[in-house]
């Protein structure tokens, strides 16, 4: 399909003539033949051609709906207000889709193309901090489903007197941990609370961590021993028959006080497999760590979610606005970050990345 000049955006984004060149190559090596007497490669091509194909899918997809959108608007009558809802509607999705694919170009890490785990941790700040998190936790939903993942509650901590104490979300789709790398740390919400009777202006915070589910061949050593697994009822949002039974599994690696949760399924075997999933990521990232100098790769660092330590901060009082600490992105329109208005924020984060060769710290590119 040769793109008409109005599509030259979305090539753009994608660099096709690379990602074509890319499918060339590797389906020539396959042709070779002698690369089938080396696994390790035979896999490794294997998961680059699916990434270069599914590009190359994306790219047709864009086009289509970008042309879709040209029709809606010259079939369109400007008195008919049918017809300009519906270009309307395609375009609003064609500009969502658009920035989906731009912060996808800037993704090359190994895990990158990997279903994402995102865990909650409520922080500093008691009952608002508890809020907050489950405000994140919605936010990340909503994110999400506007760019076509698949989103499952694996686990929920409900807090006492509102929010949580904890969460846990397996997102899958295309490129989620690439996507969402960038939200591993502290986020700081400023405003004024509403569990104060004096509605003073309280900070509160959360943490989110985030790491990548792995596949079945990469092998983790986990000895039954290290193990401690304890059954629950599970809470919140699930059904009677969730809440009835102790069909909620929590995993807790003894060694290294590493815990994985799940109460998604009614089934207690159901559950206790996905925790072990879940687990085996988190120990992997234990291993990913422990083999570098700095805590600073894939995953982040590990601070403590108080002061001084956010990566981004939500301020709603005296003023609104969202700034990232690493690079300066900032959007003043809060409550559309908070329905999951987050491309901007992982594409400034990503282009930092690639350009600087590592993650950006807190004020590393600039902080006004």
């Amino acid at each position: 399909m040769k793109p008409a000049p109005a599509f030259s955006v979305c090539a753009t984004i994608f660099d096709l003539d690379q990602v074509e060149r890319k499918i060339a190559e590797i389906e020539a090596q396959f042709a070779d033949g002698n690369i089938w007497n080396d696994s390790g490669a035979v896999q490794k091509l294997n998961a680059e051609l699916a990434k270069y194909k599914s590009m190359s899918v994306r790219y047709q997809e864009l086009c289509s709906a970008l042309e879709d959108a040209e029709i809606a608007v010259e079939l369109g009558e400007a008195d008919n207000q049918d017809d300009v809802d519906e270009a309307r509607k395609l375009y609003d999705r064609l500009l969502l889709d658009l920035e989906h694919a731009e912060v996808i170009s800037l993704l090359n890490g190994e895990y990158d193309a990997s279903s994402a785990i995102l865990t909650l941790h409520a922080g500093a700040g008691g009952v608002d901090a508890q809020d907050w998190t489950e405000m994140l936790l919605q936010m990340y939903i909503r994110w999400a489903e506007k760019v076509g993942y698949k989103v499952i509650l694996a686990e929920y901590s409900p807090a006492e007197e509102a929010g949580i104490h904890s969460a846990t979300l397996l997102i899958s789709g295309f490129y989620p941990f690439g996507m969402l790398s960038s939200e591993h740390g502290v986020h700081r919400l400023v405003r004024i609370s509403p569990y104060d009777a004096a509605h003073r202006r309280h900070t509160s915070f959360a943490k989110v961590e985030v790491v990548p589910e792995i596949s079945e061949d990469v092998k983790i050593d986990i000895r039954p021993e290290d193990l401690k697994i304890d059954t629950y009822r599970s809470q919140g949002a699930g059904g009677q028959h969730v809440n009835k039974t102790e069909s909620a599994i929590r995993i807790t690696h003894i060694p290294t006080g590493t815990v994985a949760a799940c109460q998604n399924e009614r089934s207690q075997h159901s559950n206790r497999e996905t925790a072990m999933r879940m687990l085996k990521a988190k120990l992997l990232e234990l291993q990913r760590e422990q083999r570098q100098e700095t805590l600073d790769n894939v995953k982040g660092e590990n601070r403590e979610a108080a002061w001084a330590n956010q990566i981004r901060n939500y301020v709603l009082h005296p003023y609104t606005m969202v700034k990232d600490r690493r690079t300066a992105f900032e959007d003043s329109d809060v409550n559309s970050v908070l329905n999951g208005k987050l491309n901007g924020f992982m594409t400034s984060w990503l282009s930092a990345r690639t350009r600087l060769g590592h993650p950006p710290a807190a004020g590393e590119i600039s902080e006004k």
